[in-house]
């Protein structure tokens, strides 16, 4: 049940990402990387790992938006 919630908040997560793609919408990774850190939380609860990894993915690529943009560093 945990991979199932933290898979639908990945998934919410990747979809605003991609959205944040757009310029100007770099910003909204400061939102969609704490909506994933807690989608890597009931992952981590869980047995599998499908939801942890595609949440780590989803933080990994807002890291490195932001860091790009000049978000972060």
């Amino acid at each position: 049940m945990f991979n199932l919630i933290s898979v639908l908040i990945g998934l919410v997560a990747l979809v605003l990402g991609l959205l944040a793609f757009i310029p100007l919408l770099g910003w909204a990774y400061w939102l969609i990387i704490p909506i994933a850190i807690v989608g890597l939380v009931f992952g981590v609860l869980s047995s599998k790992t499908a939801g942890r990894n595609l949440n780590l993915i989803v933080i990994v690529i807002g890291i490195i938006r932001l860091s790009l943009g000049g978000g972060i560093f």
